[in-house]
């Protein structure tokens, strides 16, 4: 553990500040509808950042700086590289898109991604309410943007009021609990808060008032159900380069302040918070799965899909504690971590294919759409069916082993209650199972509706097999990547 007041603690936040704005100004003199000068600019920084922090995931140390307020660890590190790598597939599978759709006048989606992206780099390091609040509000105003960008198209601009306004009673929610415990402890250091709540001379009642509305905001972050009003109408109304950005990196920023602020500093009521998981987890996995398969579109399926998954990331969450004993807290935290990392590999390659498929006045967002696709492109078709096997939990996808680690985190907990949860999990994945095996037969048996066949670009391509390979790979040796987020937790829980 090391004390530090240098900038080296957050260069990969300054290089992407920095970046940023250099990409900002690049872009006045470009002039290519598809921003190839801005896109590589943008590709080259978020290499240079995944690079620095795959550099410090792998030295393992753990950094305070700014008096404390930052902590660079190797969950950091490595939530940071997987969120980098996640931004520039966004890029990648997005930027065909969005030129077809005049979303690249100007290389605000590229900005906006970067802006985005240092937002959630501040929430994944935030050792304080205030700095973990100011990388939220960063992320989510450039998330409301990035929704609006196609500012003649009504259903994205609705989709980004909804977006706006739950999101600012989110973050609300959020803030008012960060204040709560800041009246009862005296501190926003999340350190500091954790040793005051421990000593028990604090008001419990105070502590928990506080507790239910900082679940509220998470809970929002998570989309996790009853907070979840807002996703099935952004994933649908934004465009689906946007969805994708949206979906997959923020996950991990929510996952790391859920670290932060319900373990790292209000472990020791642990009791409170998981019995609110509790209820999250059940109507996510209830409400999530079954209103799913009422969908016809592919994005609003995807979405209720996602409410779903984040039951199954709570449970992960829930099950560290078991009698006021942490002692199955680093196997349970990092069961979860593995599933956030792998299902934002899953979404990156199924989004990825819808965006492929979609052409110029055609979004192909419904399922209907995907008819006969195995004879249109049987390569597109497997990846889409083993993105669609793998958040089923079909073996040997690396959803599979994703469920199974968070279900052993629930059996290990000896707890009967968590058995029971365990069960009902995957009682709802068997139901889950339905719609998504449903667009693998449409994909796979419908007569195509059209006979065009599907042309990418070879960055799209390669990326893209690459993608869907790894979501079969990892199921196959998962042992790297658990083994990974193992230590990566341990490391955040013991310093």
């Amino acid at each position: 553990m090391i004390d530090s007041l240098s900038f080296s603690a957050v260069a990969p936040e300054i290089v992407l500040l920095v970046m940023a704005c250099v990409v900002a100004l690049v872009d006045l003199g470009v002039t290519s509808r598809l921003r190839t000068a801005t896109y590589a600019l943008t590709m080259l920084s978020l290499a240079v950042v995944a690079w620095l922090t795959a550099q410090a995931g792998a030295a393992g140390d753990t950094v305070y700086a700014f008096n404390r307020m930052v902590v660079v660890d190797s969950m950091a590190n490595w939530l940071k590289f997987f969120a980098t790598l996640s931004m520039m597939v966004c890029m990648v599978y997005g930027r065909p898109y969005a030129g077809v759709r005049d979303m690249l006048r100007g290389g605000e989606m590229f900005t906006l991604s970067m802006f985005a992206l240092l937002g959630i780099f501040v929430m994944i390091s935030g050792n304080n309410f205030l700095v973990i609040y100011l990388g939220l509000e960063l992320l989510t105003l450039s998330s409301y943007a990035l929704v609006a960008l196609r500012r003649d198209h009504t259903v994205a601009t609705e989709a980004a009021m909804k977006y706006f306004v739950l999101g600012a009673m989110a973050s609300g929610f959020l803030l008012y609990g960060l204040s709560m415990i800041y009246g009862a402890t005296g501190s926003l250091d999340i350190g500091t808060v954790f040793k005051v709540v421990s000593t028990g001379q604090v008001k419990h009642q105070v502590l928990v008032f506080g507790l239910v509305f900082i679940v509220a905001g998470l809970a929002f972050k998570l989309g996790a159900a009853p907070f979840h009003m807002w996703i099935p109408d952004v994933y649908q109304g934004a465009p689906t380069a946007i969805t994708l950005i949206i979906g997959s990196a923020p996950e991990l920023a929510a996952f790391a302040i859920a670290i932060r602020l319900l373990v790292e500093g209000l472990l020791p009521l642990a009791f409170d918070w998981q019995q609110m998981l509790v209820v999250l987890a059940v109507c996510s996995l209830f409400i999530g799965n079954l209103a799913a398969i009422a969908q016809t579109n592919l994005k609003r399926m995807l979405a209720y899909s996602t409410i779903g998954q984040m039951g199954f990331v709570i449970l992960g969450l829930l099950s560290g504690v078991v009698n006021g004993s942490p002692a199955a807290a680093a196997n349970a935290y990092s069961s979860a971590m593995f599933y956030i990392v792998t299902y934002v590999l899953t979404t990156l390659a199924s989004f990825g294919v819808i965006l492929l498929l979609s052409r110029e006045g055609f979004e192909s967002e419904e399922i209907s759409d995907l008819a006969g696709l195995n004879q249109r492109s049987p390569l597109y078709a497997a990846i889409m069916a083993i993105c669609l096997f793998s958040l089923a939990g079909v073996p040997p996808m690396v959803g599979f082993y994703a469920k199974l680690a968070v279900l052993q985190a629930l059996l290990v907990s000896g707890s009967s209650f968590n058995i029971g949860l365990a069960v009902f999990a995957v009682m709802m994945s068997l139901v889950a199972a339905y719609y998504y095996i449903r667009v693998v037969k449409v994909m796979y048996f419908d007569a195509p509706i059209t006979a065009t066949t599907v042309a990418a670009p070879a960055d799209v391509r390669v990326v893209l097999t690459i993608n869907g390979a790894l979501v079969l790979i990892l199921g196959i040796l998962p042992g790297g990547l658990m083994s990974l987020c193992a230590q990566a937790i341990l490391k955040a829980l013991t310093t």
